[in-house]
């Protein structure tokens, strides 16, 4: 498949397709009905005739809702449509109006409650500022389901948040119909809970438009990277060395970084003990795995010993970020996590050429500052300037690179919010390094199949429910082997 038909497109660069899709042989107009046309359709398929109501707003999504409109009352649907603003005279949507002969009724609290079905056509993601307080007020109101075209009114289509922060509103959606390419709202927090079941419709805008575009952000999926493969004369030290110091009685953390290094494809996987009663604590666990009393001067006169993890359990201090700086001197490729990050509190430049930095939002706002609204921005700038493959870890995880490639992973169960999940992220991340993956390709890989780990172990449980750590490294074996060929 195609990455770009993964692209996600910022509400500015969907105004580029729009504007140069006639270049390409495709009107507005004909993009409206179509739009219009995938609305209806997808009401059609979830909800059973009933008395609808379509909020109308001025522009281009105003216009796609009276299609919309007019295609469900064709179908016998009762419908009636509430205006905020006309269409410009003269413009696409004012034609789309034009041909609206039902009832226009008043967008208030009192039409929205006699409707059984509400749909949102009045901004899409084209808004800039908080909804105005009459409008937030009527769309509070309503306890019928919200089918909202493009976007749910009221959120930022480039960021997820909703306009205003916490004194703005967005409505509930049970069902978000947009178009050719998702937005960042689609899928990052609290955008995509909002929008609900989100439908991807086609509407025959050219894919020639993405060439003016050249999309930077990605929906992240097994279409965005290709996963190491065994070949017959495959051995041990072509799949990679990962070697993860251990902190002294921390071991934990360390020794699940190792499971997943080891379930990831790693060739060897070694364990640094800083003392001899650590080593033989380490010794008590997995059969496989190595464990090293030697000094990392020592350990890195191996050369085969290039990928290392440095952070899981160890403490946030000075001696942590020397051997930061001792490893990234030596050449190595690092993964910096947990102690590694905590210890680099405001000094973000002690960071500077790691492979991948795998904070989640705490971290990420010790080292580099709070993400504010804008969090695509923020993990950009924090990649660029460490010149490191940024992972923001989260229900929404963020994957940024150096040169400004951005993806953007949903794919991950509330289950995985427990301690300990974070240290087998950056084991599988260390793994598909050590294997050879480039560093955003991996870090894309292992936030996507740390989530597809989850979902299997936990079976038919709810999303939500109870998940050990321990129960997800036993998952990852299977949820590599279905993304490789064959």
């Amino acid at each position: 498949m195609n990455i770009s038909d993964h692209a996600v497109l910022t509400p500015a660069e969907m105004a580029q397709a729009d504007a140069a899709a006639p270049l390409h042989g495709r009107s507005v107009a004909a993009l409206m009905q179509a739009a219009g046309l995938a609305v209806a359709q997808a009401i059609r398929r979830r909800f059973r005739p009933c008395r609808v109501l379509v909020l109308a707003g001025p522009g281009n999504n105003g216009g796609d809702g009276y299609v919309a409109a007019r295609l469900l009352e064709q179908a016998g649907w009762p419908v009636a449509v509430a205006q905020w603003g006309r269409p410009r005279p003269g413009g696409v949507a004012a034609e789309a109006a034009s041909r609206w002969r039902g009832p226009v009724v008043p967008l208030s609290p009192v039409e929205l409650a006699r409707a059984g079905l509400v749909v949102d056509a009045l901004f899409g993601a084209g808004l800039t500022r908080p909804l105005e307080a009459p409008l937030a007020h009527a769309l509070r109101g309503p306890g019928a389901p919200l089918v909202a075209v493009d976007l749910p009114s009221g959120l930022d289509g480039a960021t997820g948040q909703v306009l205003g922060g916490e004194a703005g509103f967005a409505p509930q959606a049970a069902l978000t119909v947009t178009f050719f390419r998702r937005k960042p709202a689609h899928l990052l927090l609290p955008g995509r809970a909002l929008c609900g079941e989100v439908v991807l419709a086609p509407i025959g805008m050219p894919e020639a438009v993405l060439a003016r575009i050249a999309p930077r952000a990605f929906h992240n999926g097994p279409a965005l990277w290709s996963l190491p493969v065994r070949r017959a004369e495959s051995h041990k030290f072509t799949q990679g060395h990962v070697t993860i110091p251990a902190g002294a009685g921390l071991t934990g953390a360390a020794r699940l970084a190792a499971g997943a290094a080891r379930r990831g494809g790693a060739g060897l996987v070694s364990l640094v003990a800083p003392d001899r009663a650590t080593a033989l604590l380490l010794r008590t666990g997995e059969p496989g795995l190595m464990v090293a009393e030697e000094g990392v001067e020592a350990l890195l006169a191996d050369r085969r010993r290039h990928t290392w993890l440095a952070g899981p359990g160890l403490p946030a201090g000075e001696p942590t970020l020397a051997l930061l700086r001792r490893l990234l001197r030596a050449g190595r490729q690092v993964v910096a996590d947990g102690g590694a990050l905590t210890a680099a509190e405001g000094q973000p430049e002690a960071l500077r050429g790691c492979a991948v930095l795998t904070p989640h939002a705490g971290e990420f706002a010790r080292v580099f500052g709070a993400p504010g609204a804008d969090r695509i921005a923020a993990v950009r700038a924090a990649a660029s300037r460490c010149d490191s493959v940024t992972i923001l870890k989260g229900a929404d995880s963020i994957i940024a690179a150096p040169d400004g490639r951005v993806a953007i992973n949903d794919h991950a169960p509330p289950a995985l919010a427990m301690a300990g999940s974070g240290d087998v992220l950056a084991g599988l991340v260390a793994a598909l390094l050590a294997q050879g993956m480039a560093p955003f390709e991996a870090a894309c890989a292992a936030v996507w199949l740390h989530g597809e780990a989850a979902y299997r172990a936990l079976g038919g449980a709810p999303a939500g429910a109870p998940l050990l750590p321990e129960a997800v490294l036993e998952a990852i074996g299977g949820a590599i082997a279905a993304q490789l060929p064959g």
